[in-house]
């Protein structure tokens, strides 16, 4: 890991890096606005290409609303700021550096988006995607880790969550929130902002009482398959954001 910080401000300010902090910053607004926010709690971070040693990160103390490109902050696999004029959380990194370690995930948004926090409170802990459409794109992407330890204050209980995970793209945290991981941050926003769709549609069809109609597992992989293997509406869809929120 080289610690120059001629360095790191030379790879903060390179324009592949300001593109992505420019997603990043994109993929918070658009959160707030959808309103996944908590806020100022919770981090988006993604990894720089070809170097697992540093991550963007949301700064410490600004609602998502505000963030902008220069707002974002490069940080290393310690959460030790390297580069940005915000400061960090310090344990912002425990449980995001884990994930992008172990897990492998380029993009790790975590949130406490109200109905998919509301599933981590039940006793199955999680969506169930054999019921909407919107749920079946999950199929076989979900895991769950009930184990609520309280905050995440330590490597140790990132490391934890990242195992957990067992290389799936979504984590729901019992008693806690959940994450959602990808290889690009469009990707990794739609599948955020589509949860919490599938979620929102689950705990509204159990509050009317009414017995729930899952369809076949089978056909719930089938259209998982279908959405992962065209992508395109998800690229259109960040792009839309783009143009709302500039």
């Amino acid at each position: 890991m080289n610690h120059d910080p001629r360095y790191a401000d030379t790879l903060f300010h390179a324009e592949p890096v300001a593109a992505l902090r420019a997603d990043l910053a994109l993929a918070l607004r658009a959160a707030a606005f959808h309103g996944l926010g908590e806020g100022v709690c919770n981090h988006f971070s993604v990894a720089l290409p070809g170097d697992p040693d540093h991550f963007l990160l949301n700064p410490r103390g600004l609602m998502w609303n505000e963030v902008q490109a220069e707002d974002i902050v490069l940080v290393d696999a310690h959460g030790n700021k390297l580069a940005g004029r915000h400061e960090v959380e310090p344990t912002a990194m425990f449980i995001h550096a884990a994930i992008h370690r172990i897990a492998g995930k380029a993009c790790v948004l975590h949130t406490h988006m109200p109905y998919a926090t509301a599933l981590t409170l039940t006793a199955d802990r999680a969506l169930d995607t054999t019921l909407s459409q919107n749920a079946m794109r999950f199929h076989g992407r979900l895991a769950i880790d009930a184990d609520y330890n309280g905050l995440a204050l330590d490597v140790g209980e990132g490391e934890r969550i990242a195992r957990a995970m067992q290389g799936a793209d979504v984590v729901f945290l019992g008693n806690h929130g959940v994450v959602v991981c990808g290889e690009r941050i469009d990707y990794a926003y739609d599948d955020l902002f589509f949860l919490e769709r599938a979620c929102t549609a689950q705990v509204l069809a159990q509050s009317t009482g009414r017995a729930l109609m899952p369809v076949d597992p089978g056909l719930s992989a089938r259209v998982a398959a279908q959405v992962q293997g065209e992508r395109l509406q998800s690229e259109q869809f960040f792009e839309a954001l783009r143009r709302q929120l500039p």
